[in-house]
């Protein structure tokens, strides 16, 4: 009887260990207080135990079909003026950068013999006009004969040449600006010898741009005379400026199978200079496409997902559904197959979601709250 008295008060104590659990809190783990790893009430995972994510949904977006190349910047007229004959430097009459008229003189070179020539021409320039006036009243009077007179013409017509001849010659010891335009860096100075073709400085008309870029010939159909285009400049952070096309080539390229097109952009404030990059954009025609933004889009290999939020029973589902993409622009990628306007899809954080897994959508400003120091329970629990 004792014996079994024993076994059954043993028995006893053992149920009721069973349903305490260890050390008798098993009820508080149970509610998930503080410190025990259950959901805090008002946190990111309350009401649905998901993963918090932040949503915007897929809209209509107007897309701008273009033909994007790029383009080499030229002054509206440019030259590298250079001199005719091999003489030394007498006068520089402009300054790095300065703008100079048409017809302004740039430089001058010695002519001391030019000037002395010329002089010569011109005396017999004088004296070969003196005989042929005189030759031609002999003539007239019948005291001179036809042949003669034509020999003093001919020698008057020769002297004449000459003198055109030396002022040439002495024109080209004086170098003047062709166009109006800016002239750029030099180091030509007085007593420097100039050789022929050597370059002395350069000179711009930049009161517009010139651009010359190819196209395919495959675009041909898109482009033509007057058409508006836009420019990308990277040395301004992609600044975008206006123009038009003035001419294209009246052959295509038979290895690169592209025309040359040329465009004008206007430059009222010099910014744009001679020699820079350009991209140039040719507007080909617009459309109304399905768009999401670039960080909403997961590209893994050569396939492209976009998570979409699905109901399941009580639970909100991301559910990974392939896409098909197509161009980009300001942030936004086409989608042309797999997502319809309005769907709900997760704007970031892609690489923290498993397909089928339960999410929370944040509601605005809640990625701000989360990054925010928890100051409420959190502070309270070191003096609980």
């Amino acid at each position: 009887m004792i014996l079994g008295l024993m076994v059954a008060a043993g028995a006893w104590k053992l149920t009721l260990g069973k349903k305490q659990g260890p050390g008798g809190g098993g009820a508080v783990m149970a509610q998930g207080g503080p410190g025990t790893g259950g959901p805090r009430a008002g946190g990111p995972r309350a009401g649905g135990g998901g993963t918090p994510v932040a949503l915007v949904a897929a809209q209509q977006k107007v897309f701008t079909d273009t033909i994007d190349v790029i383009g080499l910047a030229k002054g509206r007229q440019s030259v590298t003026l250079t001199a005719a004959a091999t003489q030394l430097v007498d006068k520089v009459r402009f300054s790095d950068g300065q703008y100079v008229p048409k017809g302004a003189v740039l430089v001058e070179l010695k002519a001391t013999e030019q000037n002395a020539a010329l002089v010569q021409a011109q005396a017999k320039l004088v004296q070969a006009q003196r005989d042929y006036d005189r030759w031609k009243q002999l003539a007239a009077q019948g005291f001179a004969s036809k042949s003669a007179l034509d020999q003093r013409e001919a020698t008057y017509l020769a002297a004449k040449a000459d003198v055109d001849a030396a002022r040439a010659r002495e024109g080209d010891r004086t170098i003047r600006a062709p166009f109006a335009g800016v002239v750029g860096l030099t180091d030509i100075a007085p007593g420097a010898l100039i050789n022929p073709g050597a370059p002395i400085v350069t000179l711009d008309d930049v009161s517009a741009i010139r651009v010359d870029f190819e196209v395919p010939d495959r675009y041909l159909a898109s482009v033509r005379e007057g058409q508006p285009i836009t420019a990308s400049i990277d040395a301004y952070g992609g600044e975008k400026i206006a123009g038009r096309i003035q001419k294209l080539d009246t052959r295509i390229d038979e290895k690169t199978r592209a025309i040359t097109a040329r465009a004008e952009f206007p430059n009222p404030n010099g910014r744009l200079k001679p020699g820079m990059m350009l991209r140039i954009g040719i507007a080909r025609g617009q459309r109304q496409v399905v768009a999401a933004p670039e960080a909403a889009v997961s590209v893994q290999g050569a396939s492209n997902f976009v998570y979409v939020l699905t109901k399941q029973g009580e639970a909100t589902i991301a559910e990974q559904r392939p896409v098909l993409t197509g161009a980009r622009q300001d942030g936004m990628v086409e989608i042309r197959d797999g997502l319809k306007a309005g769907e709900r899809i997760v704007a970031d954080g892609l690489n923290k979601i498993q397909p089928g897994q339960p999410v929370t959508p944040l509601a605005a400003g809640a990625r701000e709250a989360m990054a925010a120091p928890q100051t409420g329970a959190r502070a309270a629990r070191p003096g609980a």
